[in-house]
């Protein structure tokens, strides 16, 4: 990287799993990272967990962090699959990458994983501006030239945009992708364990579907997809109830998930919106990763893993070649395949969902987690 006229110095736009990763990853190979975020310092996103598939958690053991995600969160092997009757389906026990002794996934609250990936990336020196966004982009020469809200002006190597589906870097840098609704809204809220609960349960009902994903000894996350329903929002005082009369439609042991929530003070309910970049996923020395470039359905929950396998293959691609320039292009040839092929299933099953073809989706789903297992 000696090439570079002046320091290894990059600016990363949005905190989250993408920004942060990609903060660590470049910081411990020596460069000086500073992050926009928009939001305030409280570490909290939306939704209350996600699962950390096999993909994920090889990614994160090689920044050192897998083992502290798997101690704050709950280890999964297994998923099962019930059908509409109540009955078993089928399970699927998914690749174990990070040994037979480690678990395949975990399952975690969303705020834990943020704080563990936050506090990783300020032990690597990352600064971190939080309130601030960028609001011009120039190529200049080598350089990329970056405004700040704040209107203080940065020089720098390299400009990541990891600000999410919405991006606004994606937008300065001239990159077009439509953003789709795929016709359901995912509900998701916190409530107690139940005892039997050593995996991912999901569950397929007559319209929708439901799972349950452990987070810990004690919490788990109920999930819902509601299908065929424009989007939306509802007041909030609708929202427990609403979820708890969706789930009664299921049998079995999902008339316990209703129960639970019905207690539950704060539940989310959020549109399954995609998009991916067809073409181009930079301009000059600037990039877009994670969901700014690729956001896939939750169907696979595989967001997380392309997202910090972003952030990793970022910093070994620039690291691999003299020139930021060479080194963007190299990263998004190895990142663009694998990516649109995992949004474009987590469509596919989407699609199959509302068709109320089950077995086909669980199919799909175990053979692209084991595809997904493959390097990135």
């Amino acid at each position: 990287m000696n090439t570079f006229r002046g320091a290894r110095t990059a600016v990363i736009v949005g905190a989250g799993v993408a920004g942060l990763t990609a903060a660590s990853a470049l910081a411990r190979r020596g460069w000086r990272v500073e992050m926009a975020e928009a939001g305030q310092p409280e570490r909290t996103t939306s939704g209350w967990g996600l699962c950390l598939t096999g993909p994920s958690l090889r990614a994160l053991d090689q920044l050192g962090l897998a083992d502290a995600c798997l101690a704050e969160g709950c280890g999964l092997s297994v998923i099962t699959h019930v059908d509409v009757n109540g009955e078993l389906a089928g399970r699927v026990r998914l690749p174990r990458l990070l040994g037979a002794e480690r678990p395949a996934m975990v399952g975690m609250a969303r705020p834990v994983l943020h704080r563990i990936l936050h506090d990783a990336a300020e032990r690597s020196g990352v600064v971190v501006h939080h309130g601030m966004t960028v609001v011009t982009v120039d190529q200049e020469d080598e350089l990329v030239r970056v405004r700040f809200s704040d209107g203080t002006v940065r020089r720098v190597a390299l400009l990541v945009g990891a600000d999410g589906i919405r991006s606004s870097v994606r937008g300065l840098l001239g990159l077009q992708t439509s953003v789709d609704y795929h016709g359901q809204m995912v509900w998701r809220a916190l409530v107690p364990r139940p005892a039997w609960a050593t995996g991912v349960h999901q569950f397929a009902g007559k319209v929708n579907t439901a799972g349950l994903v452990p987070l810990s000894d004690s919490k788990a996350y109920v999930f819902l997809t509601e299908n065929g329903v424009e989007a939306g929002t509802l007041p909030d005082a609708e929202l427990a109830p609403r979820l708890q009369q969706l789930l009664e439609d299921f049998p079995g042991r999902v008339g316990e998930i209703s129960s639970l929530v019905s207690v539950q003070e704060s539940v989310v309910r959020r549109p399954v919106r995609t998009a991916v970049l067809e073409s181009a996923w930079s301009r000059g020395n600037a990039v877009v990763i994670g969901d700014a470039a690729h956001a896939p359905a939750p169907q696979m929950a595989s967001g997380a893993a392309l997202a910090i396998e972003d952030g990793l293959v970022l910093a070994e691609e620039l690291a691999r070649h003299e020139s930021v320039g060479a080194g963007l292009a190299s990263f998004v040839s190895r990142r663009a395949p694998r990516c649109r092929t995992l949004v474009q299933t987590s469509v596919e099953i989407a699609g199959l969902e509302q068709a109320q073809r089950h077995d086909e989706a669980y199919s799909l789903v175990d053979a692209r987690h084991r595809r997904m297992a493959e390097p990135a």
